[in-house]
């Protein structure tokens, strides 16, 4: 597994938010910035508190003209409990097949043993949840892609504890 870094070309890609919106990171580039979260799931307490976090914050990041989209391996199903569970606006996307995480070099493969913990003490139903049981989820991280394609910032830790601030978000845009 390894990172997109600063300095590389964010590969483009399309999906479709939580409203049923065509998304497509190159159409969005043409109107500013882009801060590109990766998230594991709704069952994750920490990836709940960051998102909501941002959302606090969104009008802020959308004033220095910058867009915010999510990307998770979880189902439209499951996006939706993320919605009520934190009141995020911004665009969520899921990624079926985990084409967006490969891309940009975020997928984790997790053991037996993690995915067990994860299921049964988060209740994550993984399975379920993502489209296949080959237990892969997304390093959590931020990028910050700027109108040229450019990635500008990233923000990659394997200790799925450790996320980019708001703040940090805000000093790098």
């Amino acid at each position: 597994m390894k990172a997109l870094s600063v300095g590389s070309v964010a590969p483009n890609f399309m999906g479709v938010d939580q409203n049923a919106q065509n998304i497509n990171l190159n159409d969005l580039l043409n109107k500013g910035p882009v801060v590109l979260i990766f998230y594991r799931g709704q069952w994750c307490p920490i990836c709940k508190k960051h998102l909501s976090k941002l959302q606090d914050e969104l009008q802020t990041v959308l004033d220095r003209g910058a867009s915010v989209i999510a990307v998770t391996p979880e189902r439209q199903e499951y996006i939706q409990k993320t919605i009520v569970k934190t009141n995020i606006t911004f665009p969520v996307i899921y990624d079926e097949g985990y084409k967006i995480m490969n891309a940009y070099g975020v997928s984790y493969k997790m053991k037996n043993t993690e995915a067990f913990i994860i299921n049964t003490m988060l209740g994550a139903s993984l399975k379920k949840a993502n489209w296949d049981d080959s237990n892969t989820l997304p390093v959590p991280a931020t990028y910050i892609i700027g109108i040229d394609g450019i990635i500008k910032y990233v923000h990659f830790n394997p200790d799925y504890k450790k996320r980019a601030s708001v703040n940090e978000i805000l000093k790098q845009l």
